[in-house]
């Protein structure tokens, strides 16, 4: 009866951590970052690599870590090299992202819940973490669609930051004035596919 009882004890155990336990690690290959900046006159786009991460579910909650390559920074839409290495250059300068002090970014995963809303079929989960740039703080909300299973996790989302949170200033309306057709806009917009599969 003993042996009966303590073997029934360790299968609960392992059922119970299976099934409500799960660990992923991200697919930096497979994984994706993309980013759209724009002025009055124009606009660049690119990408930048997320380095490495991984996520961990218990039972309904979610948490994690995600570290981004700021170094990686690339640019796409100027086919010019030497005006892309110029734009790279400036990206990476103190001017914005200080890449020479700060050369890695961090999304700390504090939540993944499910949409209140069923109505659109690519949104399924508002996603709530940490972005940590240039070693300052600041918590963000954006939908995502995302599909998970005990082997893979899958997440596809479109958000926006507002860079003067992180202290990036050059050519921001929020701290000078007169820019014209020189001002760069805040908001710095993001596409994600991201891709982590179990160990």
């Amino acid at each position: 009866m003993i042996r009966i009882f303590v073997f029934f004890v360790i299968l609960v155990s392992t059922i119970n951590f299976n099934v409500f336990s799960q660990e992923y690690i991200v697919d930096a290959k497979k994984s994706k970052l993309e980013w759209l900046g724009e002025k009055i006159s124009s606009k660049h786009y690119g990408t930048v690599d997320i380095k490495d991460g991984m996520l961990k579910k218990e039972v309904s909650n979610f948490s994690g870590i995600f570290n981004i390559d700021m170094t990686s920074i690339k640019n796409i839409d100027l086919k010019d090299p030497q005006y892309n290495n110029k734009l790279i250059g400036h990206l990476k300068s103190d001017d914005f992202f200080s890449v020479d002090k700060f050369q890695t970014a961090t999304f700390k995963l504090k939540s993944i819940k499910e949409a209140k809303s069923k109505k659109d079929a690519k949104i399924t989960h508002t996603v709530t973490g940490d972005l940590t740039i240039k070693g300052i703080t600041n918590e963000i909300s954006f939908p995502a669609k995302i599909k998970f299973n005990t082997n893979n996790f899958t997440a596809n989302a479109k958000f926006v930051i507002n860079r003067s949170k992180w202290d990036i200033r050059f050519g921001s309306g929020s701290f000078f004035d007169n820019l014209g057709d020189k001002m760069i806009y805040d908001d710095i917009q993001f596409t994600l596919t991201l891709v982590a599969n179990t160990k």
